[in-house]
């Protein structure tokens, strides 16, 4: 340290990193972590902007003893802050306040922890792993409530790096499943974190020790205008019509080390789910010396420095194998071949391919085919004679990801995957299996996600190459 210039260790910050197991023969039957250290120049600044480059320190959490401490070279600290204080940054002007009221109070009722709102019914579970989970959704349709979901969470969360360097490759965090985005959850105030008319709901967790743990306010409830749900103007009459959308909010944020994620479950008029997770709090940085590769990440706001990106699994889980069958419809929108049935080439349509099984359902998230995923339930009909269904559509699915022999890839196959619903069961909750920091190679990936091919009838497909997970997805009609 002293070789970097840094001679005020009550200014360092120590974030124990864990990294799971790459097949080291000395890293066998141990649960290690490999601490990163960050210098602060005072008591108040950010730290985060200020690595220290090439130090890595390896601790054995069982034995509680300093394994080694690797050093790659020396690299001259970040030369510039990144402060975020008003004080620092400055605050933006002009403008003026806005004021949500409810005077009768909000639409929703909440007894307990079952939310109604609408013609949406749902229970608001929260665990230490996983945070905010929701259970039971049903949605009430011509006085039938249809169930929806039976359990949804984000199971897991990897944020992997990818830089090849000696004291960086070990980086590929388990926000979910190794630091339980749960016990991160943060305090959340009226007229900050949520506006309006709002509900909190504390959580109940349980500490590394085992003890119980009340975390204040870590759930927010309310609700928002989402713009126009429906609009139309006849001109011949001269009248307009207009439904304002409202939505229900269910929300919690957390906090890991350098970086906030904030989840948001919205539930919508038109019988729409959506999952929205936003990503803030400050850049977690990578020093980069001069003469290393340009391409390993995209330049940060100052020099010599580079952030990282995240990958999220969201699991939602249908009812069990009592309730009426279902059958997965994957459909792929396209232009028809040009020919006597198009003689204009102005021709598209909508390809319907029946999935009998999860492995068949493998394919490429590809935006330009406009690829969703159908859940059709064909013991129901509604009024037009069509069996009930809902519609999975992907959203925002960018990211680059290591090969397949990587061990972060092994680690994370949820990566690599496709957005999908199963039949709820138990020892298929956690896609990096229950332990990811202990395990190595394609261990962590449970076999009854790896090899299954549960259906209701058998199926020799094997799915082809599948994509990566998606950070938002939109559950369409009820």
């Amino acid at each position: 340290m002293k070789k970097r210039g840094v001679t005020d260790f009550g200014l360092t910050m120590v974030d124990a990193w864990s990294a799971g197991n790459f097949g080291f023969p000395q890293d066998e039957g141990r649960r290690l972590v490999r601490a990163l250290t960050w210098v602060r120049r005072g008591p108040d600044d950010n730290g985060y902007a200020r690595p220290v480059a090439n130090v890595v320190t390896v601790v054995d959490l069982n034995e509680m003893k300093v394994l080694a401490v690797e050093d790659g070279g020396v690299v001259a600290l970040p030369p510039e802050d990144a402060n975020y204080s008003p004080a620092a940054a400055g605050e933006r002007s002009g403008l003026k306040p806005i004021e949500i009221r409810q005077p009768d109070g909000p639409s929703f009722e909440l007894r307990g922890h079952e939310l109604s709102w609408q013609k949406w019914r749902l229970r608001i579970g929260f665990t230490p792993r996983e945070g905010l989970v929701i259970h039971t959704v049903t949605y009430e349709d011509q006085g039938r409530a249809r169930p929806v979901l039976y359990r949804a969470s984000v199971a897991d969360m990897v944020v992997p790096y990818g830089d090849p360097r000696p004291t960086y490759f070990h980086r590929n965090a388990f926000d979910v499943g190794e630091y339980g985005i749960g016990t991160l959850v943060n305090a959340l105030e009226n007229g900050c974190d949520c506006l309006g008319e709002i509900r909190y709901l504390d959580a109940v967790v349980n500490d590394s020790r085992g003890r119980a743990l009340t975390l204040p306010n870590a759930v927010c409830i309310h609700e928002e205008d989402a713009g126009i749900l429906w609009k139309h103007v006849d001109w011949r009459l001269g009248s307009t019509e207009v439904r304002r959308s409202r939505r229900l909010v269910v929300s919690s944020i957390s906090t890991v080390g350098n970086y906030e994620y904030g989840f948001y479950w919205y539930f919508y008029q038109d019988g729409a789910i959506q999952l929205e997770v936003k990503m803030t709090g400050v850049i977690s940085r990578r020093r980069r010396a001069r003469g290393v590769e340009a391409d390993l990440g995209r330049a940060g706001r100052a020099p010599g420095l580079w952030p990282h990106s995240s990958a999220l699994l969201q699991r939602a889980d249908g009812h069990d194998g009592r309730r009426a069958g279902q059958l997965g419809v994957r459909g792929e929108h396209g232009g028809r071949s040009p020919g006597p049935a198009n003689p204009h080439h102005n021709a598209f349509h909508t390809e319907a391919t029946l999935l009998r099984s999860e492995g068949q359902a493998q394919r490429i998230l590809d935006p330009l085919a406009g690829r969703f995923w159908k859940i059709v339930n064909p013991s129901v009909l509604n009024r037009l004679g069509e069996p009930v269904a809902y519609k999975l559509m992907p959203g925002e699915n960018v990211l680059p990801f290591a090969g397949p022999e990587a061990s972060v890839t092994k680690r994370a196959a949820f990566m690599t995957k496709h957005l999908w619903v199963t039949r709820h069961d138990p020892r298929e909750r956690y896609a990096a299996g229950e332990y990811p920091n202990q395990h190595a190679g394609a261990r962590a990936c449970p076999a009854t996600w790896r090899t299954t091919r549960r259906s209701r009838t058998p199926t020799s497909s094997s799915g082809t190459p599948s994509a990566p997970t998606t950070s938002s997805a939109r559950r369409t009609g009820p």
